[in-house]
């Protein structure tokens, strides 16, 4: 190692940067980067688990609309049944669809006043 002696007679090894406290802000830029660092990686992998949680949640959802779709179509095949249903000379099977529907809502109302 070289060793300069300033004025005052103290050797600058290393340049000087030890007097004069380089070494300090390096060392303090070094803990920082390193904390940025940690930081950083942190973030990527919650950004990670974050991305595969979306994909999770987008797939659901279309699982979700396929079925709904499929519902609707159920929902709208019947609800044809009950207008050609309607539509034709079956009073008589209409008035027990009704009826029976009736029975129906007061077993429920019956059941649920009980509890």
């Amino acid at each position: 190692l070289l060793a300069v002696s300033i004025g005052d007679g103290a050797p600058t090894g290393n340049y000087g940067y030890t007097n004069s406290g380089y070494s300090v802000y390096e060392e303090e830029n070094e803990r920082l980067t390193e904390s940025l660092r940690t930081k950083v990686s942190a973030i990527k992998s919650l950004s990670i688990e974050i991305g595969t949680e979306v994909k999770n949640q987008n797939k659901m959802l279309s699982e979700m609309d396929n079925d709904f779709d499929s519902a609707g179509g159920i929902l709208g095949a019947t609800m044809g049944r009950l207008r050609t249903l309607s539509r034709g000379s079956q009073t008589k099977l209409l008035c027990y669809m009704m009826l029976f529907s009736l029975f129906v809502f007061f077993v429920i109302y019956w059941i649920i006043k009980l509890r």
